[in-house]
């Protein structure tokens, strides 16, 4: 995970997807290089290093942050949700579907951040305009598809969750 000296690991206890760990990290080591290479958690991506592309996005403590930008150490006793446990999330879902049947993706690599992201807006807002979901999206890069697609599968995802709260009443 690091070059730094083993004898300067700190130890960490936190909740990932559920499950409770410990482990000793680097403390000038990333939050998602240690889920990638500590955990194998490999759905959150190493994109700008810099917090600006939203490849990182790890969900801490309820709320989507920049884990290239956050150390290990600071997520000690939090709980982190990552991607690759989201699937019975009715957002994700739903924005997972979306994004298939509007062709939101193709290389895949800002996909994850791209979804935990309107997942956070559909939690907030299951009705959001255009705007607001391109505002929402903002912090995040995307090389290869545009962001027409991807805007157009969030508002599919809220439609397709609007209609299933309608027939669930």
């Amino acid at each position: 995970m690091s070059n730094a000296n083993p004898d300067d690991a700190v130890s960490i206890s936190l909740s990932v997807n559920g499950t409770d760990v410990s482990a000793r990290v680097s403390p000038r080591g990333s939050l998602v290089d240690f889920l990638r290479h500590g955990l194998g958690l490999t759905g959150s991506h190493v994109g700008c290093e810099h917090g600006v592309c939203g490849a990182c996005n790890v969900i801490v403590g309820g709320r989507v942050v920049r884990g290239c930008l956050m150390l290990a150490v600071q997520a000690d006793g939090a709980q982190i949700t990552t991607i690759d446990s989201m699937s019975p999330d009715k957002y994700v879902s739903a924005l997972q579907q979306a994004f298939y049947e509007r062709a939101a993706l193709q290389c895949g690599f800002c996909t994850s951040g791209m979804i935990l992201q309107a997942a956070e807006l559909l939690r907030r807002n299951e009705a959001p305009t255009r705007e607001e979901i391109r505002e929402a999206l903002s912090g995040n890069y995307c090389r290869c598809t545009g962001y027409h697609a991807i805007v157009d599968a969030v508002q599919t995802a809220s439609q397709a969750l609007s209609a299933t709260h309608l027939r669930n009443r």
